[in-house]
């Protein structure tokens, strides 16, 4: 594509719709064009580049779905101009990392909860994508490579499940976390065993974890000082059959040893909407009513994300009402197996779930 004029840099095409090479230490108006659609212009562009600069993906999308066409330049090469390498608007495909030449997706064609694939960035013609590690009952969320290892974080059953590959797809063990909770991070490089992670919980504030690839040990970096003690709270997972006999995931969390005897008050949290996962987090507010004696609920309904496409599609439009009634159910469900009372139980949601509190409650 022809640059632009001095000075027509950003007022002939916008940011969103096209892509620049800026160099550190160079002025701005000496920016590379290197990729835009102006027959297109309702494409908007994002980028990812592998860890030794060599090449940079162009996801090209229209609309909200992640559903892209993919391009890829060689940014050593100063006569290279970007190679289609995934035509048309059908699938995801998501950098992973590289080891040299061979580049690593996270894609979900052929595969509703995602897959890792790797194809030769320098050969000629049409892509060949190799399958390294398949879809799995679990949905992939993330997943990067660190030393010489593929680590790959899932969302299982609401919750986090990091597992470990060979850059072959061997599958090489698990990273061992604290509990039942949520994990985040793993960037990392070919040929560098060194990663860091979160992890958090309904009673674990956010900590940083320093990983190593090679031997598999997890060590604490950097954590939080806090005034509670995280041992004294439960955090567990309970599967419930909502009207249709699905069964939907619910955490449970609360102060250890409280008495149950007749219940306790408890609140419970739904979304239940726009492919969004709940996984375990930490909350000061609800910490604090978990000091004070309360329960504190979150329901996975269909509509959200736990379960990939299929769990989504089960909650949206015509099935929209699957979401209502699994949150009834989770209510009914702690209330008959005890947990709580009638008089007890409190629900709460926003925005979507401001939908879902409004309905249920009707």
């Amino acid at each position: 594509f022809p640059a632009p004029e001095k000075g027509q840099e950003f007022q002939s095409l916008n940011l969103n719709q096209s892509v620049y090479l800026h160099r550190l230490g160079t002025a701005q108006a000496d920016d590379r064009l290197v990729f835009a659609t102006p027959d297109r212009p309702k494409l908007l562009h994002g980028t990812e580049i592998t860890d030794d600069g060599r090449w940079l993906l162009i996801q090209s999308v229209e609309g909200t779905d992640e559903r892209y066409e993919v391009s890829l330049l060689d940014l050593r090469d100063p006569k290279a101009v970007p190679r289609l390498i995934v035509p048309g608007f059908e699938h995801s495909f998501d950098l992973i990392g590289n080891q040299g030449d061979t580049i690593f997706l996270k894609t979900n064609k052929g595969a509703s909860n995602y897959r890792i694939v790797k194809f030769d960035a320098r050969a000629k013609g049409p892509v060949n994508f190799i399958e390294v590690v398949p879809e799995s009952k679990s949905l992939l969320e993330d997943a990067s490579v660190v030393g010489d290892k593929l680590i790959a974080s899932y969302l299982e059953d609401a919750k986090s499940v990091v597992r470990v590959f060979g850059l072959d797809g061997a599958a090489r063990g698990a990273v061992q976390l604290p509990g039942i909770g949520y994990a985040a991070g793993f960037s990392g490089e070919y040929g560098n065993d060194e990663t860091f992670y979160s992890y958090s919980s309904f009673n674990s504030p956010p900590a940083l974890y320093r990983y190593d690839a090679a031997t598999g040990a997890s060590t604490v970096f950097k954590a939080p000082k806090t005034p509670f003690d995280a041992s004294q709270y439960v955090v567990r997972q309970v599967f419930f059959p909502s009207k249709d006999g699905t069964k939907v995931p619910m955490f449970i969390a609360h102060r250890k040893g409280l008495d149950l005897s007749k219940g306790a008050p408890t609140l419970l949290y739904g979304y239940g909407g726009f492919n969004i996962s709940l996984p375990p987090a930490f909350s000061t507010s609800r910490l604090a009513w978990m000091e004070m004696g309360g329960v504190y609920a979150v329901a996975n309904l269909r509509g959200g994300g736990e379960y990939g496409k299929t769990w989504h599609d089960a909650g949206r439009l015509l099935e929209k009402q699957n979401v209502f009634d699994d949150f009834i159910a989770a209510g009914e469900f702690l209330i008959r197996e005890g947990v709580t009372t009638k008089d007890q139980l409190a629900i709460l949601g926003g925005s979507n779930g401001g939908l879902l509190v409004g309905a249920v409650v009707n």
